[in-house]
């Protein structure tokens, strides 16, 4: 079977590869905090702007996560909304889904200002319709158009009806948030479970905890005291190692790990082994095969080795960009359930309009501990991988990958090695200057030395454009 492609596709939440749009990437807008747009002065006009978004209910919910910035940003923003008319609730510091979650459940806009699993130095901001979902790329446009329009507009344009909105504290934002997560699993109990948590420091720090001592897991946790500059430093999804040492050490049941804003979701083993978005995928596709309408959606960035274990299943696998927009789309185009992101990102479309790690843990744990009890590691799916090797390139954001002739011509060299067993993928990335070169394969061996040979060609292109 050959499943092999060279593509070029930008990754969650960077502006810099999105044609027809200046400041929104694939999840938001995102970027250092002080260089523009990741301005105070930015996100005022962007508030704004974006206030045509949320006319019909005349509010909007806004939430942060950890950053130093974050509450510097948040107060712009909702004083742009206030100078349209928009009334504010401030969740205080919420997860992404949580503001999508009671968007949803107040039939009110939605905003959150993170970076998600960058470091801390990034910021940006994310918006949700009324129905918990992310803005269209229509909506997107027609909000840098009105950016454009309303950089020389007078201040008090009452849009909404008022002259000025107000801003005010939703206090139980966070009891509505877990309450509505555990209605969602009322037969769900984790008594006596030893499981691990690691916040990376971010948005879950508070939610996480919460929810899982109220079903009655033994938790330890990690990552659950921000101080600004540390969210996803050496934590978290993107850095699991103290996680992967913890639960070995204290032989915990599994180990849980969110990045900053609270999306993404990864699992590890009692064994200290990493189960990543691919592996969570293949774990519910096992347990909930004939509840997923016929297939799966994954990305580009999808493991082979999943696509070759979902077909297995008897159920087909669409893969779409990198973006859990994209997922999202596919999912409710085809009528589907289920869809995720090697990085984390699970979306089931009956329990969230979008991706929620908190949410996902429970549904992993939920279809383990309702097959057989607490013994879970007997009860994960055997690994379904492909060996992979991916390699990130500092690479200009102007230069074009496909158009350089020795990246085309060792792209094509890999391609004819690997004779249909495996994929070659460039992709710049969305939220970095960087050429991201990913080859799967059978041969572990083969898979780096061709990824080796690609990184080498692009560094000779790269250097010969200079």
């Amino acid at each position: 079977m050959s499943v092999s492609h060279v593509r070029n596709a930008g990754d969650g939440g960077g502006q810099r590869y999105c044609a027809g749009r200046r400041y929104f990437g694939t999840d938001g807008i995102r970027g250092r905090f002080g260089v523009p747009p990741i301005t105070e002065d930015f996100f005022f006009d962007l508030g704004r702007a974006a206030a045509f978004l949320y006319q019909d209910s005349g509010r909007v919910l806004l939430g942060r996560d950890t950053r130093i910035s974050s509450p510097a940003l948040k107060a712009a923003l909702e004083a742009g909304f206030c100078s349209t008319g928009l009334e504010v609730l401030d969740l205080g510091i919420a997860p992404t889904p949580m503001v999508a979650c009671l968007a949803a459940s107040m039939q009110a806009g939605g905003a959150v200002i993170s970076a998600s699993h960058n470091p801390y130095t990034d910021n940006g901001v994310k918006f949700f319709g009324a129905s918990g979902r992310k803005l269209e790329e229509h909506e997107e446009q027609a909000v840098e158009e009105a950016v454009k329009d309303d950089l020389a507009a007078p201040v008090g344009g009452g849009r909404c009806g008022r002259v000025t909105g107000r801003a005010r504290r939703l206090e139980d934002a966070l009891e509505r948030y877990l309450a509505h997560s555990r209605a969602l699993f009322q037969e769900l109990r984790l008594d006596g479970l030893h499981l691990v948590l690691d916040c990376a420091h971010g948005a879950t720090f508070e939610s996480a905890p919460r929810l899982f001592s109220a079903l009655g897991a033994e938790l330890r946790t990690l990552g659950t005291a921000p101080d600004g500059r540390n969210i996803n430093a050496a934590c978290g999804s993107m850095r699991p190692d103290a996680l992967r040492e913890q639960v070995r050490r204290t032989h915990a049941a599994l180990g849980i790990a969110f990045d900053g804003d609270g999306d993404r979701m990864i699992l590890v083993a009692a064994s200290g082994t990493l189960l990543d978005g691919d592996d969570a995928l293949h774990l519910l596709a096992c347990h909930l095969r004939d509840r997923l309408n016929g297939a799966l959606v994954g990305t580009v960035m999808s493991n082979l080795g999943l696509e070759r274990a979902v077909r297995a299943l008897g159920l087909d696998f669409h893969r779409v960009p990198v973006g859990d927009r994209h997922i999202l789309d596919r999912l409710r185009r085809d009528r589907l359930k289920l869809g995720g992101e090697s990085s984390g990102h699970i979306v089931h479309l009956d329990y969230a309009a979008t991706g929620d790690g908190l949410l996902s843990a429970l549904l992993v744990l939920n279809c383990l501990l309702g097959a057989g009890g607490a013994g879970l590691a007997g009860l994960l799916p055997v690994p379904c991988k492909c060996p992979r090797k991916m390699l990130n390139i500092s690479w200009p954001m102007h230069l074009e990958p496909q158009s350089l002739p020795a990246l085309k011509a060792a792209v094509r060299t890999a391609e004819r090695r690997l004779e249909g067993t495996g994929r070659v993928l460039l992709r710049r990335s969305g939220t970095e200057a960087l050429l991201r070169v990913l080859v799967e394969g059978e041969d572990a061996a083969l898979v780096q030395a061709l990824a080796d040979e690609i990184a080498a060609a692009a560094l000779r292109d790269r250097a010969a454009t200079r």
